[in-house]
């Protein structure tokens, strides 16, 4: 197994368990307010919670917390911005162009001014962030939510191709569609409790 979670809590979740393993998507489904990028920021280790979580057999108790998300990855339906330019920030403006260019952006997008950037330019952008390093698990929330068509569908490509890699991937969605086309499993979460979503 790639992560492990376990009797995760906090006042948002109650007793929540999961395993994903190498190479596995979940889908994550559930109505607004739910607690699902609860679930993921609490796996994360961004926000107070109580229980077990490892990766690859190392509990997350044994890492410091940017330690963690480094391995862990978190992506934001909304990202955050802290610099003028685009490239500022990525660790490898230049690689990172060549991605981009796959999601449908212009190979000098990093040069960019953040402030230009429409939703789905940050969103594409953000989900590159994420993932330009291939870090072992994603929790991604919401990843395609403001994109088009063909944006949705070269970002899941991206995704896939993570997958095939062995990351481990935890996907908020939605899209029942999306679920289809990605999932190996689907997870519901209702009142920040777990359970298999049953269709």
């Amino acid at each position: 197994m790639s992560l492990v979670v376990s009797g995760l809590s906090s006042p948002l979740l109650y007793d929540c368990h999961l395993a994903v393993s190498d190479g596995e998507i979940v889908a994550l489904r559930g109505a607004s307010g739910s607690g699902k990028s609860a679930f993921l920021r609490a796996v994360a280790d961004l926000d107070p919670n109580e229980g077990d979580v490892w990766l690859d057999d190392v509990p997350r108790s044994a890492m410091t917390g940017p330690e963690w998300r480094r391995r862990v990855r978190y992506a934001a339906a909304e990202t955050a911005w802290w610099a003028d330019r685009v490239g500022e920030h990525f660790r490898a403006p230049y690689e990172a162009a060549g991605m981009a260019v796959e999601v449908g952006l212009s190979d000098d997008c990093m040069t960019w001014q953040v402030a230009r950037l429409s939703t789905g330019e940050k969103q594409r952008l953000g989900f590159l962030r994420a993932v330009e390093d291939s870090p072992p698990v994603l929790l991604l929330d919401e990843p395609t939510a403001a994109l088009d068509a063909d944006a949705e569908e070269a970002v899941e490509r991206l995704i896939q191709r993570h997958r095939s890699n062995g990351t481990a991937i935890v996907l908020v969605t939605h899209s029942d569609n999306q679920a289809d086309r990605l999932a190996d499993r689907r997870l519901r979460i209702s009142n920040g409790r777990l359970s298999d979503d049953h269709r």
